[in-house]
């Protein structure tokens, strides 16, 4: 490992990917790397305040010990995705105390050093090897472990594959051949964010949290890092419902790819690349795997009868083992590496079309113009429309509020942020009147592909009487969200 000095600001990239124990002992005997790796034991401490306010800040620092040697790194911004840019400072140290006489590091800290204590170590052995393929020179890291505090830990199995020179693209080529000897996942959780998860509640559904975005940045940019955000939430409740079947883990699984199917659809015409189109279509996949278990949930939420919800739970139980297969397939995990690969290197980005170039707030001003457009004229007139007119209206305010919620940190002044708030409101209160009418339209088609629309209960699924008082509390939602001021104008 090369060492940097504290003054020396480096950009790392690497892809991470998690598996099993059993799998990592089947790469350490199939070894596809060319050369026996060299091994070390690691011990890691991670400082923070009792505030936890590097974290808060997207700071880590700690002090890593391999053998008699320790480094302090201090790293800066979130890694998403599992490929990571961020800025790291590093400097040996002689013990298990941070030294923050560098000025750039006590800047960086900002006030924050003499609240600093150990939270969490994480101690790994690590299996490390230099790949060379072509011009390309890639560090492969093998880490078996755990996170520890105090009584509590959890697991870490993981490998890191860094790009050390020459095209990146030889690092996922070794990601897919790794993926062929042993089943690997995309990691999206640095070693720091691992040990916080530790520290809090057990961790289950994890919802969406705003992308930092700038105005001055390219919409090109702005994609990347919202698409990344939205891949980091599958994975997160992808993870939790390997821990148990969740429904509020599939839930927000299936949000994520929504809101990442929303993304390429809002953002298509910046692209112009036959890639954008297959992973578009493999996302649609991938999230209609999710729809018949989230649809029974919806389902059991609502049932009425004893009769009905115990073959509907039965149901549930085939449902979700489906998503679990599919969850697993070569085909999902083949998608999360072939799309990581075409955010991280970007050649998308090389073309000359001005619309990559575009300002984000000026794209995003845009895109609320027309989904708002179409929503205002599609939901005129709601209770007398079909279920068909009714479902794209719903599938344009989601767009639309999607859009919103991806955006919002370009629109951060006192008033912006006011006006913003009352319209993410608005669409709520009219996605929500949407949503539940297509439940209750989806409902017969759904009973029938179980066999149980004869079943005691079934039609209060979807009862004309509930219908009639959904389409007026649509129409007074729309209503107010017409009236509702457009925060971009």
């Amino acid at each position: 490992m090369k060492l940097r000095g504290a003054e020396d600001i480096m950009q790392e990239t690497e892809l991470k990917l998690e598996l099993s124990r059993a799998g990592a002992g089947a790469l350490l005997k199939k070894n596809p790397f060319g050369s026996s790796p060299t091994v070390l034991q690691q011990r890691s401490i991670y400082f923070d305040t009792p505030g936890w306010d590097l974290s808060k800040r997207g700071l880590s620092l700690r002090i890593r010990q391999s053998g008699n040697e320790r480094i302090q790194t201090v790293k800066a911004g979130d890694g998403s995705a599992g490929s990571f840019a961020r800025e790291e400072w590093e400097q040996p140290v002689a013990g298990d105390i941070p030294i923050l006489d560098d000025p750039q590091i006590r800047d960086l800290l900002a006030g924050a050093g003499s609240k600093l204590s150990p939270l969490f170590e994480v101690h790994v052995k690590r299996h490390r090897w230099n790949v060379t393929d072509g011009d390309a020179t890639i560090e492969v890291a093998l880490d078996l472990g755990k996170v520890v505090s105090a009584d509590r830990e959890a697991p870490v199995c993981e490998i890191e594959l860094e790009t050390k020179a020459g095209s990146p693209t030889a690092l996922f080529a070794l990601a897919r051949k790794v993926d062929l000897i042993t089943p690997t996942h995309l990691g999206v959780l640095s070693k720091a964010e691992r040990g916080y998860r530790l520290l809090g509640s057990v961790p289950g559904a994890v919802k969406s949290a705003a992308t930092p975005l700038t105005s001055e940045m390219s919409a090109a940019t702005a994609f990347a890092r919202i698409a990344a955000a939205c891949l980091k939430q599958f994975r997160l409740n992808e993870t939790a419902l390997g821990w148990s079947r969740d429904a509020d883990s599939l839930h927000q699984a299936r949000v994520s790819l929504r809101r990442l199917r929303s993304l390429f659809s809002i953002c298509k015409s910046l692209f112009d690349d036959s890639r954008f189109d297959h992973l578009r279509e493999e996302y649609k996949w991938l999230t209609s795997e999710l729809g018949d278990a989230r649809n029974i949930d919806v389902m059991i939420d609502r049932a009425s009868s004893k009769a009905l919800s115990s073959p509907l739970q039965n149901a549930r139980d085939d449902a979700y083992t489906a998503v679990e297969a599919s969850l697993s397939s070569v085909r999902a995990r083949s998608l999360m590496i072939d799309f990581t690969e075409w955010i991280s290197i970007r050649e998308w980005r090389t073309q000359s079309d001005e619309m990559l170039q575009q300002s984000s707030k000026d794209f995003a001003s845009d895109v609320f113009d027309k989904f708002w457009k179409k929503v205002r004229n599609g939901g005129k007139n709601l209770i007398n429309a079909d279920d068909e007119t009714r479902h794209k209206v719903r599938i344009a305010a989601k767009k639309l509020r999607y859009a919103a919620e991806f955006f919002e940190p370009l629109y951060n002044s006192k008033a912006e942020a006011k006006r913003h708030r009352r319209f993410i409101d608005a669409m709520k209160g009219l996605q929500d009147q949407l949503g539940s009418l297509n439940d209750i339209a989806t409902a017969p088609d759904m009973l029938a592909s179980l066999e149980l629309s004869d079943m005691a209960g079934a039609k209060d699924l979807f009862s004309a009487d509930d219908k009639s008082k959904l389409l007026k509390e649509a129409a007074e939602a729309y209503d107010a969200f017409v009236n509702t001021r457009r925060f971009w104008r």
